[in-house]
């Protein structure tokens, strides 16, 4: 079996910077988003139906676990953004109890300004992500 080395100051300073730098960016993106109306949980709903894989939309589920939230929080996120008209459900074609959450043209509006906000907020960051080189 292999020994842990113990960790020594540099990697409490790499982990330190690493949470730090994070918690900036996270930071921006609670403000950019509250400047434009919406709270970061709806930015990041958005970011995660418009960003997920393969496809333009994604079930409460996926959102579910994309957003690390209960099932039930994810229903009452969905219900705020459809009232905002940044989102609407749809009841899937292929499986009648799915339900896809798909993004309306003020939610893909909404979501194009933040995203090139963000983008340009990590050009600025540039390396400051870089992840510690810890033994594990």
């Amino acid at each position: 079996m292999k020994k842990e080395r113990a960790l020594d100051k540099s990697d409490f300073e790499q982990l330190s910077e690493f949470r730090y730098q994070m918690r900036r960016f996270e930071r921006f993106s609670e403000q950019a988003a509250q400047a434009e109306g919406i709270t970061p949980l709806q930015y990041l709903l958005l970011l995660h139906v418009k960003g997920y894989p393969g496809r333009t939309w994604a079930t409460i589920g996926e959102l579910a676990e994309r957003l690390q939230a209960q099932h039930h929080g994810v229903v009452a996120l969905v219900s705020r953004c459809e009232a905002h008209g940044l989102v609407e459900r749809r009841v899937s074609e292929r499986d009648r109890r799915q339900v896809e959450v798909h993004l309306l043209a003020h939610g893909e509006q909404l979501l194009e300004r933040l995203a090139e906000l963000h983008r340009a907020e990590l050009r600025s960051l540039d390396g400051a992500f870089r992840i510690p080189q810890i033994d594990l």
